[in-house]
């Protein structure tokens, strides 16, 4: 169980730097890249005839994101634990 909240709020920290990272090299050329983001989006829709359940879901991922998620996925392997 401690594993398991260590590692979710490893990753979300990883998340919201990545984003911080990606927004702040936005406008310096030479970072730029680290800015790049692509979108997912799904566009799950329930109709019952009755209730019609439209939901729109999207999720943009940059660059700087993948590199810091994946920094703390290295840094919650190398974290030891009793």
């Amino acid at each position: 169980m401690k594993r398991t909240l260590l590692l979710c709020f490893y990753v979300l920290s990883g998340i919201i730097l990545g984003a911080l990272v990606a927004n702040l090299c936005a406008g310096v050329p030479a970072l730029s890249w680290l800015a790049y983001s692509n979108g997912i989006t799904v566009h799950p829709v329930l109709d019952l005839s009755v209730i019609r359940l439209d939901l729109d879901l999207y999720m943009g991922v940059s660059v700087a994101q993948i590199i810091t998620i994946a920094l703390a996925i290295f840094l919650y392997n190398r974290t030891p634990l009793r």
